[in-house]
This record gives C-alpha cells, structure tokens and sequence, in this order.
C-alpha cells in the first residue's frame, strides 16, 4: 500500500513516499495505468500542467509556496545519483 500523500509532512516523509511507490510497482506494476517510466513521466508533467483543475476539483487549493524548482532538482538529481 502506499502512503498516502497527505501525510508527506517533511523531507523524511516524502522518501518514505516515493518508496512506497517503488514497492507498490514492484508488486503491482502491472494494475498502474503508467507502470513504465516514458508513460509516468508524461502523466506526471500532464498533473503538473493541470495540478490548479486537480485541486480545485478536489475541494483543495493549489498550495501557494510550492517549491518547484526542488521538485524538479530532485527529477533531475535522480537521474544520475546513485
């Protein structure tokens, strides 16, 4: 299962999250609708693209300190770091 996203509350957390994906793609992959990366990474930049519809249709609001540029330093980062 993975943990909710929710609960990600600090920089300890969002490891533990992305884990928790890694584990649920290693055991159900197959049941993900972007199980391989060419497919996620799309889908991720299309959430990205969308993430104010996401929120509102959610009842939330796109929070207004988002970090995007540690978001995409840590894309990038995993690229190449070991």
């Amino acid at each position: 299962m993975t943990t909710p996203p929710d609960r990600v509350a600090s920089r300890e957390d969002l490891a533990a999250f992305v884990r928790s994906l890694r584990r649920s793609h290693a055991e159900d992959g197959g049941s993900w609708e972007n199980a391989d990366l060419p497919s996620f990474l799309e889908a991720l930049a299309a959430w990205v693209d969308d993430a104010d519809g996401w929120y509102r249709n959610t009842g939330r609001e796109l929070p207004p300190d988002v970090d995007w540029t540690f978001f995409a330093r840590a894309l990038q980062a995993a690229t190449v770091y070991e």
